[in-house]
């Protein structure tokens, strides 16, 4: 099953970051979010990616061009100073790079990488922002058995923001924290039926 990655976004909400590089290319660690989240869905056994393109495309672009395998895997250094890698992260990843362009919307790019997807009757996409531990099969299974176009996971946030409802008058009606207002957070990563795009413009 292959998987759309947003990655082209501007970043606005971790602009301090993303002036230098990319939202995705951020690092958990001393790996980009993008590639802890390639490595989660090649866990399941999806590892046929598509990277929907467009603010700093370029970084990763040539981040996974330079890839250096040794950086997270064993290896050997002979007497020749020649690398052995003794196991690899990637060497079974299929990375497709599109242009999907600077302003355009996740819609948008969704449909620029249609013709990738073709005779694909499922794919994953994700938002190329968050991790997650959740087991990603049921969550395809549970998708299988519905008749529906689209699925996503959404969870209960925990921060300690809260929820504020006014009355027409601007009087403050109630306040309660965001964790037990019953809101939920669509946390980016889906699975969609092809026809979705029956239903985009």
């Amino acid at each position: 099953m292959k998987v759309v990655l947003f990655c082209g976004g501007l970043g606005m909400r971790m602009r301090d970051y993303s002036k230098e590089v990319p939202k995705p290319m951020i690092k958990v660690r001393y790996r980009p979010v993008l590639w802890n989240i390639m490595k989660y869905y090649a866990h399941f056994g999806h590892k046929d990616f598509i990277l929907c393109l467009g603010h700093k495309g370029d970084f990763i672009k040539k981040y996974f061009v330079e890839y250096k395998e040794y950086t997270s895997n064993n290896f050997k250094l002979n007497h020749n100073r020649g690398i052995e890698l003794l196991n690899k992260d990637l060497d079974d990843w299929n990375i497709t790079f599109v242009d999907t362009g600077i302003n355009t919307n996740v819609g948008q790019r969704l449909m620029r990488v249609q013709p990738y997807l073709e005779g694909e009757e499922y794919f994953l996409a994700n938002y190329a922002d968050g991790l997650t531990d959740m087991p990603l099969n049921e969550m395809i299974s549970q998708f299988k058995r519905t008749n529906k176009v689209g699925s996503f996971l959404a969870y209960q946030p925990t921060q300690s923001f809260h929820v504020v409802q006014v009355e027409g008058d601007g009087e403050v009606k109630s306040i309660s924290p965001i964790s037990k207002s019953g809101l939920l957070i669509n946390a980016g990563y889906f699975v969609f039926k092809n026809e979705i795009f029956d239903y985009m413009e």
